[in-house]
C-alpha cells in the first residue's frame, strides 16, 4: 500500500541529522526525538561522556545514534566533525550559553564568551553544514533543513540578559537572510524560540528566590516549558510536514511574547 503524505509528514526515515550541544538538555531531547522519527542522528557535544550517553539512549530505544566529541568554537574540531559525517540533511544548530547579569556589570570576557558561542560558532556551524548539504548530488531533489536554536529573547528584551538578547536577535536575522539566499537550493532555514525551559542550564536560575514566580506570571499558559515541548517543535520543522516553512521563527513560549 502506498504511504500517504500524512503517514510520513513527521517522519525522518533515511535522513542524516546533526545536533550540536546534544549531550544534555534541549539538544539531547532533540536527538531522541529525531531518532524516534527514523533519522540517523549525529550527536555532537564537548563532553564525550555526555554525548555517548545520549547515543546509548537512542540505541536503547531502537534508533541510530553516532557520538561526536568536539568544541564548535574551534575550527579544527569543526573540520573533523564535518569530515566524519558522510552526508547531512538536517542541522539542529543548538549549542549556546548565557551569563545573566546587569548590563553595566558585563565584562569583556563574558561578552566575548557568549558572542563566540551564540553567534560566531552558530554562524560557522551553519556555514559548514550548508556546504556539506550542497555537496550532495541529490540535495536539489530532497532538500535540506537548518534549524537555528533561538529564544523568545530573540524577539523581546529582558533585564539582565542584554548580551543573550543581542545574540538571539542576531540568530533571527541570520535565519531570515540564510532562508532567502538558500531557498533556490531547496534548503529551508528556520529558528525555534523557546521560553524558559526546565533544563540543567536553567536550574540555578529557578532556585533563586522569586524567579520561578516571575517567569510563571509572564506565561499565559501558566507553566514552565519542557524539553519535549521544544524537541517536538524542532521535529516538526525538520519534517516533510513543514516543507513550505522557511525564514521564520516558531516561538514556543506559552504566550509570553503575545503580550
Amino acid at each position: 500500500m502506498t504511504q500517504s503524505f500524512m503517514d510520513r509528514a513527521f517522519r525522518l526515515d533515511g535522513r542524516a541529522v546533526l545536533i550540536s550541544g546534544a549531550g544534555r538538555g534541549i539538544g539531547r531531547a532533540c536527538a531522541l526525538a529525531m531518532a524516534s522519527a527514523g533519522a540517523s542522528v549525529w550527536a555532537l557535544a564537548r563532553s564525550s561522556d555526555q554525548v555517548e550517553e545520549t547515543c546509548a539512549a537512542i540505541r536503547a530505544a531502537g534508533g541510530t545514534g553516532h557520538a561526536l566529541s568536539g568544541d564548535v568554537t574551534k575550527a579544527a574540531d569543526l573540520d573533523q566533525v564535518f569530515a566524519t559525517i558522510p552526508r547531512l540533511d538536517v542541522l539542529v544548530n543548538n549549542a549556546g550559553t548565557n551569563i545573566p547579569e546587569p548590563f553595566v556589570d558585563v565584562s569583556e570576557d563574558h561578552l566575548d564568551r557568549v558572542l563566540d558561542l551564540n553567534v560566531r560558532a552558530a554562524f560557522l556551524v551553519a556555514q559548514a553544514a550548508v556546504r556539506k548539504m550542497l555537496s550532495d548530488p541529490d540535495r536539489k531533489t530532497k532538500g535540506g533543513v537548518v534549524i537555528n536554536m533561538s529564544s523568545q529573547m530573540g524577539h523581546i528584551g529582558s533585564p539582565n540578559r542584554t548580551v543573550y538578547c543581542m545574540t538571539k536577535h542576531a540568530i533571527e536575522g541570520l535565519t531570515k537572510a540564510m532562508a532567502v539566499e538558500l531557498a533556490p537550493a531547496n534548503i529551508r532555514v528556520v529558528s525555534v524560540a523557546p521560553t524558559f525551559i526546565d533544563t540543567p542550564m536553567t536550574t540555578p536560575m529557578f532556585e533563586r528566590p522569586g524567579f520561578r514566580e516571575f517567569v510563571l506570571n509572564r506565561i499565559p499558559l501558566g507553566r514552565i516549558g519542557s524539553m519535549d515541548d521544544v524537541a517536538a517543535a524542532v521535529l516538526y520543522l525538520a519534517s516533510p510536514g513543514a516543507a513550505l516553512v522557511t525564514g521564520t521563527s516558531l516561538v514556543v513560549d506559552g504566550g509570553w511574547t503575545a503580550q
